[in-house]
C-alpha cells in the first residue's frame, strides 16, 4: 500500500437520510457541481480516528478527528483545476467517464486568469517540440503533435470567443483570460464532470484503487491524475504537493528551479546600471556555459531586454533564465546585425563624442552612454574599435541570481518525464498514475507554449482514462 500518513478504526456502513441530506446540502453550495447532475453514492461513512496525515498541515488533520468521512466514487480523480487539468477532465468526461476535480483554490482556473496581462496567451501558432526544454527533448513530440494550436484554437471559436495574434504567433482573447475560464467550465458541465474548489487533499494512498482524503471526503478511483502545478508564483497556492506524491510512489524529479524569470545582476552590476531601471532595448541574449555538465543546451533570443531595479528583466531575459543557472554567464548583442563603430571608422575625427553619436543611433541614449563610458576604447585605431565592435555583441554578465518562484512565470525540472509514457502520461511503475501540466520536467518557451503543454499533456491523459 502506497500512503502518505496512517489511519485507523472502523469502517461502518452508514447510509441514514440525516448524513445524505447533509452530505447532498454541502455539494450543492459548490457553484461549480451542475445542476441535475446524478448524485454520487455515499458507500461509507469513515466513524474511526485518524493520524496527522504526511501531506498537508497536521493542525488541520487533528481539527477533523471524528468527524464522518463521506465516500464518494469516481471513474476518475483530478487533482487541480488549472489548464492541464480541465482540459483532462473534459476530455475524460467527453468519453462517459465520471470524472470529479478537486481544487484547493476557492475557483478554478485562477492562473489563467493573470495570464498574458490578463489576457491569457492561450496558445502559440508556432507551436514546435523545439519551443520546450527537458530532460527528455523527444518525451513532449507525441502529446502535442495530437492535441496541436489548431485543436485548442478550434474549441476557441467553436465557443465564439474572440482573439488575436499579437507576435510571433502568440494568441490573446480580445476581451479577457475569464472566457476561457468560462468556456472551460461550460465545456466540463457539458461533460458532466464536478469541480469541486476549497477542497485541501491530506492524504493519498493506493491498495485496490486510489483514494484522495479530504477533511470532510474521500474520494476512490481507479485512476488518478496529478495536474498540481509547480512552485511559481506561491501566492496564488503554489505549493510541492505533486512533487512530494511523486516520490510517495517512487517516482524520480528532476531538480526543480524557476523558469521564465528576471535574472538579479552583482552588486557591482547593479551600481554600474540599475539606476537605468525602465530602459529597454532589442537585443539577442546567448547562454554562455555553466561550471554544471548538466546545465541545458545553449539558446539564443532575439527580443527586448528591460533593465530593472535589480537585474535584468524583459522577454528576452526571461527566455534565457529556463537555460542559464548559477555560476554561468549570458552574452548580450546590443547592436543584432549592425555595424555599430562604421560610423566611427568613417568620420573625420575619432573621438569619443563620434562613439557616443554611433551607439545611440542603436541604443536608448542612456544606456549608449553608460555603456560606453564602462567600455570605453584604449584608443581610436582600428584595432581598438575592433575590440569595441566585439564587446557590443558580446557584453558577457554574470549574474547572480534569479528574482525567484515569486516572480517566475513557470517552474522548470519536475517529474522525470522517463517515468511516464510520452503517449498516455500514465505512470510506467503505477498503474492509474498520470501526471501533467507544469509538475511534468516539460517547459515551453514565453509566448503561449506552456498554455499548449497544458492542454497537450491533459487531452492524453484525458482520452487515457
Amino acid at each position: 500500500m502506497h500512503s502518505i500518513g496512517t489511519n485507523r478504526g472502523p469502517w461502518i456502513e452508514h447510509r441514514s437520510s440525516d448524513h445524505i441530506a447533509r452530505f447532498n446540502q454541502q455539494k450543492n453550495r459548490h457553484r461549480y457541481c451542475r445542476k441535475g447532475f446524478p448524485e454520487s453514492p455515499i458507500h461509507k461513512i469513515y466513524a474511526g480516528h485518524s493520524k496527522p496525515f504526511g501531506i498537508g498541515s497536521p493542525a488541520r488533520a487533528c481539527e477533523n478527528l471524528n468527524r464522518p468521512i463521506m465516500i464518494q466514487k469516481f471513474d476518475a480523480v483530478i487533482l487541480g483545476a488549472g489548464a492541464a487539468g480541465l482540459l483532462c477532465a473534459i476530455e475524460a468526461g467527453k468519453r462517459g467517464r465520471h470524472v470529479v476535480v478537486l481544487e484547493r483554490s476557492e475557483r478554478a482556473g485562477k492562473k489563467i486568469l493573470i495570464s498574458g496581462g490578463g489576457r491569457c496567451n492561450f496558445t502559440n501558432f508556432y507551436c514546435r517540440p523545439e519551443n520546450f526544454l527537458s530532460a527528455n527533448p523527444h518525451f513532449a513530440k507525441s502529446a502535442l503533435a495530437r492535441y496541436t494550436p489548431a485543436d485548442f484554437i478550434a474549441l476557441i471559436e467553436n465557443n465564439h470567443i474572440p482573439y488575436h495574434e499579437k507576435t510571433l504567433g502568440q494568441l490573446f482573447c480580445d476581451r479577457s483570460a475569464q472566457d476561457v475560464v468560462n468556456m472551460l467550465e461550460a465545456e466540463c458541465a457539458a461533460a458532466g464532470v464536478i469541480i469541486v474548489p476549497n477542497t485541501i487533499v491530506r492524504e493519498v494512498s493506493r491498495t485496490t484503487e486510489f483514494v484522495a482524503r479530504t477533511d470532510s471526503a474521500e474520494y476512490h478511483s481507479q485512476a488518478l491524475v496529478v495536474a498540481t502545478g509547480g512552485l511559481s508564483i506561491p501566492k496564488m497556492g503554489a505549493t510541492a504537493f505533486g512533487y512530494e506524491l511523486a516520490r510517495q510512489f517512487g517516482l524520480k524529479i528532476c531538480e526543480p528551479r524557476p523558469a521564465l524569470v528576471p535574472l538579479v545582476l552583482g552588486e557591482k552590476d547593479r551600481t554600474e546600471y540599475c539606476d537605468l531601471t525602465g530602459v529597454s532595448a532589442e537585443v539577442i541574449v546567448t547562454t554562455n556555459g555553466s561550471p554544471s555538465s548538466s546545465s541545458p543546451p545553449s539558446q539564443a533570443f532575439r527580443e527586448k531586454m528591460l533593465i530593472t531595479h535589480r537585474g535584468l528583466s524583459g522577454p528576452a531575459i526571461l527566455q534565457i533564465s529556463s537555460y542559464w543557472s548559477k555560476g554561468g554567464t549570458i552574452l548580450i548583442d546590443l547592436a543584432p546585425e549592425r555595424d555599430v563603430t562604421a560610423p566611427i571608422r568613417e568620420a573625420g575625427v575619432r573621438n569619443m563624442a563620434a562613439a557616443r553619436s554611433a551607439f545611440q543611433e542603436i541604443l536608448p541614449k542612456r544606456l549608449a552612454s553608460r555603456w560606453l563610458d564602462l567600455h570605453a576604447p584604449s584608443a581610436w585605431n582600428n584595432q581598438a574599435l575592433a575590440e569595441l565592435e566585439r564587446l557590443a555583441h558580446k557584453w558577457i554578465i554574470e549574474p547572480a541570481s534569479t528574482e525567484g518562484y515569486e516572480k517566475a512565470e513557470v517552474t522548470a525540472g519536475g517529474l522525470d518525464s522517463d517515468e511516464l509514457s510520452s503517449k498516455t502520461m500514465e505512470s510506467r511503475k503505477v498503474p492509474g498514475l498520470f501526471f501533467i501540466g507544469e509538475v511534468v520536467d516539460v517547459t515551453g518557451h514565453l509566448g503561449g507554449f506552456n498554455f499548449q503543454w497544458a492542454w497537450s499533456s491533459g487531452a492524453a491523459a484525458g482520452r487515457s482514462l
